[in-house]
């Protein structure tokens, strides 16, 4: 069997995940497998569940305000426990300081705003993988 990458988009709005996922589906087709979570939390258990060693979550897409947990102290501990996985932080209302922190810590590939572009996402994502 062949190795499959893993995309995991997080965010509490699940209109939201519907559009990455679709987003994502349509620009790279059946060469990933596409996962949500509703939150950090629940992007955790789904990152400790893969127990498959040919499935991989290689990139990580995630909002900053959520419930719980906000998105940069999500993506510093996921570099902490996953530091290969590539992350892009979306947001629309991060303050220059957990966008700072985002960076540094939790080594964000990218930070893109809300509402973003397709295209805009799809090349970023291209330039990461």
């Amino acid at each position: 069997m062949m190795s499959r990458s893993i995309f995991l988009c997080v965010d509490d709005e699940e209109s939201i995940l519907d559009t990455l996922k679709e987003q994502l589906r349509s620009s790279f087709g059946e060469d990933y497998l596409y996962e949500t979570a509703e939150s950090a939390d629940e992007a955790i258990e789904i990152l400790e569940e893969i127990d498959n060693p040919d499935e991989t979550v290689v990139l990580l897409v995630s909002d900053y305000l959520m419930p719980g947990m906000k998105g940069d102290e999500f993506l510093i501990s996921i570099q902490e426990k996953y530091p290969s996985i590539k992350k892009i932080l979306l947001t629309g209302q991060a303050d220059p300081e957990s966008i700072q922190r985002a960076k540094d810590l939790g080594k964000a590939h990218a930070i893109m705003s809300k509402p973003w572009t397709k295209d805009g996402l799809v090349t970023s994502i291209k330039s990461i993988i």
